[in-house]
C-alpha cells in the first residue's frame, strides 16, 4: 500500500486525497487535494462549477499529532464569487470557517474544555491559551443546536457574574430540556430584549411562563409588546426568603454599631460573632452556634424580632402546602412585618407585597429558578476553573458549550461515513 493511501486512511479527512507528504524537524507537512469539483461558499449554501481565481499561497490547518510531531494540512484553493458575500475561499468539508485547525482538532480541544482548564488543554495540544476559547467559540457557533429556541414554553432567566466590577452574562434555561439556549453579555432589559428579537413574536406567543428574580428589568421585557405579555411571571421564593434573610442582617449591623458607638466593645465584637447564628436554618447550626442563639433569645430585643420574621417567613416554605394556605400565610406575614417598627422588614414587607402574585404563581405552576441557580453553580464553577475570561464572549461560549443544547464528538465516535 503506498504511503499516500496509508496516510489519507489515518488523517480521515473527508472529501479529500493525500497527494505529498514531508518532515520538517517535528513537524508532518501533508499536502492534499479536495476531490469536489464544485466550490462551495463557506456561509451560504451557494454552489457553483465557476471559479474566481486560485489562491496564490497554500492555506494550512494543524490536524491532531501523529506520534511526537505536529501534523500540519496544507492545499491550494480556489476561490469563489458569491452573489451575496462577494469573493472568498471555498469551504473545506474537515474545517471551520477563518480558522487554522481541523475540525478533529478543534472538538478534540473543546471536549476536555468543559472539564478542565484552558493552561492544561493549551500545554496538552501545544496551541495558545488564547486559541482554546476561540476553538471553543467556533464550535459553539457551527455546533449548538440550530432549533434550540422552537418550542420554549416554561423557561427562566438569570444573571450571572463572570468578571469583577459588576460584569454579568443573562443566561436563559429552557426548562424542560433543563439546559442554556441563549446568553448574551449584561443584565438589564435591552439585554433580554435582545432574546425576545431573536425569539420573534410567534415563538414568544407560545411561552407560558417566566421564571426571574424580583429585579424589574426582566419584568419590563417580557410584558413588553410583542414579547410575552400573556407569560405568567414567576418569582422564585428563594429569592425572597433571601430578602429577608438580607432585612435581618440590616438589623444585626444596627444593632452591633449600636452597641460599638455605645462604649461597649466587647459586647459588640461576641455580637458581630453571631451573624451565621442567626442567619443559618436552626437545624445545621453548631452547638456554639446554637448557644449564641440562646443567648440572643434570653436578651430579646429588636434582633431577636427579626429572627423570629425571617423564621416564619423560611418556614411558609418549607412544606408542602397548597396555594391558598401559602397565600395566607404571607398575606399575615406581611401584616405583621408591616407593623414590626423595623425598618429593613416594612421595606422588605413592601417588596412581597407587590411581587406577592409572582412568589405564588411559582408555587401554584411548580416553576421556579431553582433548575437555572443549579445551571448557575456548574457557570460558576466554570469561570473559577477557567481562571478569568479576556471577554464575554469567550466566557458565554464555553458556558454554552457545557449547559447548552450541544453534543460533543469525539473523532472516534464520528459515524462511519468517512472515505475509507
Amino acid at each position: 500500500m503506498r504511503a499516500t493511501t496509508l496516510l489519507n486512511r489515518l488523517l480521515d479527512l473527508p472529501g479529500l486525497d493525500v497527494s505529498g507528504v514531508s518532515l520538517d524537524g517535528r513537524r508532518m507537512l501533508v499536502e492534499v487535494r479536495l476531490r469536489a469539483r464544485r466550490l462551495a461558499c463557506p456561509l451560504c449554501p451557494f454552489r457553483t462549477w465557476a471559479r474566481y481565481d486560485i489562491r496564490p499561497v497554500p492555506s494550512s490547518w494543524q490536524h491532531l499529532d501523529f506520534g511526537t510531531a505536529t501534523v500540519v494540512v496544507f492545499a491550494y484553493l480556489r476561490r469563489v464569487d458569491c452573489p451575496e458575500h462577494g469573493v472568498l475561499v471555498e469551504a473545506v468539508p474537515f474545517a471551520r470557517y477563518r480558522s487554522g485547525f481541523t475540525r478533529d482538532f478543534e472538538d478534540v480541544t473543546a471536549f476536555p474544555a468543559t472539564k478542565t482548564d484552558k493552561s492544561t488543554i493549551a500545554r496538552f495540544l501545544r496551541i495558545d491559551w488564547d486559541t482554546v476559547g476561540r476553538i471553543c467559540a467556533r464550535v459553539v457557533a457551527t455546533d449548538l443546536d440550530a432549533d434550540r429556541l422552537d418550542g420554549l414554553v416554561n423557561i427562566g432567566v438569570d444573571e450571572i457574574s463572570w468578571r469583577k466590577h459588576h460584569k454579568y452574562l443573562t443566561l436563559l434555561t429552557d426548562h424542560t430540556r433543563r439546559k442554556v439556549v441563549w446568553g448574551q453579555a449584561g443584565k438589564d432589559t435591552a439585554t433580554l430584549d435582545a432574546f425576545f428579537n431573536e425569539l420573534g413574536p410567534d415563538r414568544a406567543a407560545a411561552i407560558e411562563a417566566v421564571s426571574m428574580d424580583m429585579g424589574p428589568a426582566y419584568a419590563k421585557s417580557v410584558r413588553a409588546e410583542g414579547h410575552a405579555p400573556q407569560a405568567v411571571i414567576c418569582v422564585d421564593p428563594f429569592h425572597a426568603v433571601k430578602l429577608v434573610a438580607e432585612a435581618l442582617d440590616v438589623e444585626r449591623r444596627k444593632a452591633w454599631n449600636e452597641l460599638r458607638n455605645g462604649g461597649n466593645p466587647a459586647a459588640a465584637k461576641k455580637f458581630k460573632g453571631a451573624r451565621w447564628a442567626l442567619l443559618k436554618n436552626p437545624g445545621n447550626l453548631t452547638d456554639e452556634q446554637a448557644a449564641t442563639l440562646r443567648k440572643l433569645k434570653r436578651r430579646g430585643g429588636d434582633v431577636w424580632r427579626a429572627y423570629t420574621l425571617k423564621e416564619a417567613f423560611r418556614a411558609i416554605f418549607a412544606g408542602d402546602l397548597d396555594t391558598d394556605t401559602v397565600a395566607e400565610l404571607i398575606d399575615r406575614w406581611i401584616s405583621r412585618a408591616s407593623r414590626s417598627r423595623l425598618p429593613a422588614f416594612v421595606k422588605t414587607a413592601k417588596t412581597i407585597r407587590k411581587h406577592r402574585d409572582g412568589i405564588l404563581a411559582a408555587i401554584r405552576l411548580g416553576i421556579n429558578n431553582a433548575r437555572a441557580e443549579g445551571l448557575n453553580s456548574v457557570v460558576r464553577l466554570i469561570i473559577r476553573r477557567a481562571r478569568g475570561f479576556h471577554s464575554a464572549d469567550a466566557a458565554l461560549a464555553l458556558v454554552l458549550l457545557t449547559c447548552g443544547p450541544i453534543t460533543l464528538r469525539l473523532p472516534h465516535e464520528q459515524p462511519n461515513t468517512r472515505p475509507g
